[in-house]
């Protein structure tokens, strides 16, 4: 076997090891990669304003399934 094909298939393994172990540690990407590096997100913070416009809207989604329901 040639001395470059070993270094390569070495490398490829020591990256393999390295994915796992930052996985494993939650650093890095995990699954297909797609999050590169930082590991996981931050939650995302609504403002007051956002989260009242959120309860309205489903309040009023609630009343219009529970006005179906009653006519159903």
């Amino acid at each position: 076997m040639d001395i470059n094909q070993i270094i390569a298939d070495l490398e490829a393994e020591r990256d393999r090891l390295d994915h796992a172990i930052g996985a494993l540690r939650g650093h890095g990407s995990v699954g297909n990669g797609r999050r590169g590096k930082g590991g996981k997100r931050g939650r995302r913070h609504l403002s007051a304003a956002a989260k009242k416009r959120i309860s309205e809207m489903m309040k009023k989604r609630w009343a219009e399934r529970k006005r179906a329901a009653k006519a159903a």
